[in-house]
């Protein structure tokens, strides 16, 4: 594994009882025997949570299979380039410096506008070359998280999502911030959520979770309502459970049947390359809550993936899937999917008799 994935490295609050696990990658005589692979979606993906990039940080990051750098202007701006310097190919996240709205080369001190990623100062020369610019991203910080745009033709952001009012709001607390590198392609975790039945066969689930699946058509939103029993230390509660998706990089999860009390998880998944993803959530409940149903809800989730991730890391994506009676919801998922990427995959739903 390459240096790059170090920067992608899990945090965990001391307090959070839930234990993480290094992942490894695939097995190479796997990854090539592979007939089908999807490729990087198109979309808004986080870089980072917005509390975590100070006035003047820098930060080297990789997502989306590319090198960028991530750093926050003197006016608190988060700006988002390509990360080598044209000049003599420098990296700008490596002790490069923050001067104004400017990111400095550590290497010749040449300065890079964090807007337009041109190159407005080298102190040796007056007379700057016309090619001596980066690319810069589209960001916008919304929700905790800084966003960036992501289009493998590098066309501009196509749409956008909403801002969820609970962040900010003085009866709801603090969101609390969790994060993991998973093996696993985007499509995927969004996947998981399509597919009530595994719930049986893989989480032990005693029966299938009732939910209802909206797709808009032209839309790149789409909702699920579940509901569920969850058992806490304090009662068991039927639970309702509103989950919104804008792409396949954002969730919202609004959790409600604890008289009295409301949680919001909203979950930013980021690819790093086409086969892991780095996954963020923050956390925030009405401060009339229990602690204890926040962290019991966040065990659940992350047993859940734990449980997932053995057959995410060694499945192959079907482009025309055997679908059966019971798949209705994947198919729908499957072909609402499609939008997100340049080139549309098969995915044609194959009914078995």
């Amino acid at each position: 594994m390459s240096s790059r994935s170090a920067s992608a490295r899990t945090r965990r609050p001391a307090s959070w009882p839930t234990r993480w696990h290094r992942i490894r990658r695939k097995p190479m005589a796997l990854r090539e025997s592979e007939h089908t692979e999807l490729p990087i979606p198109n979309g808004w993906f986080a870089v980072e949570f917005s509390r975590e990039l100070r006035e003047g940080d820098v930060k080297p990051i990789h997502y989306c299979g590319e090198d960028f750098v991530l750093f926050r202007t003197r006016s608190g701006q988060a700006k988002v380039l390509d990360a080598f310097c044209p000049h003599m190919g420098a990296h700008l996240g490596y002790v490069g410096r923050v001067m104004a709205e400017t990111i400095r080369c550590p290497f010749h001190a040449w300065q890079f506008d964090g807007t337009t990623g041109d190159c407005t100062h080298i102190p040796y020369c007056e007379r700057i070359p016309a090619r001596a610019k980066v690319r810069a991203w589209e960001v916008q910080e919304k929700n905790g998280f800084i966003w960036i745009w992501y289009h493998s033709e590098g066309k501009a952001a196509q749409w956008d999502f909403e801002a969820q009012p609970e962040f900010g709001d003085a009866e709801w607390s603090e969101p609390r911030a969790f994060e993991k590198v998973l093996e696993a392609h985007i499509q995927d975790t969004h996947e998981n959520n399509n597919d009530p039945v595994h719930f049986l066969y893989v989480h032990s689930a005693t029966s299938v979770p009732e939910s209802e699946i909206h797709y808009t058509p032209d839309s790149t939103h789409y909702r699920i309502i579940s509901h569920m029993e969850q058992e806490y230390p304090f009662g068991t509660f039927k639970m309702s459970l509103l989950r919104d998706s804008w792409g396949l990089g954002l969730t919202s999860i609004r959790m409600e049947g604890v008289p009295g009390a409301s949680l919001l998880l909203y979950a930013a998944t980021t690819p790093i390359d086409a086969d892991r993803v780095h996954s963020r959530w923050l956390l925030t409940t009405t401060k009339n809550m229990v602690d204890l149903a926040g962290e019991e809800f966040m065990k659940n989730l992350t047993r859940g993936i734990d449980q997932d991730l053995d057959i995410w890391k060694h499945k192959v994506h079907r482009t025309s899937p055997v679908f059966c009676e019971g798949d209705d919801y994947l198919a729908q998922f499957r072909k609402w999917a499609r939008q997100f990427y340049t080139h549309p995959l098969g995915d044609a739903r194959q009914q078995e008799a």
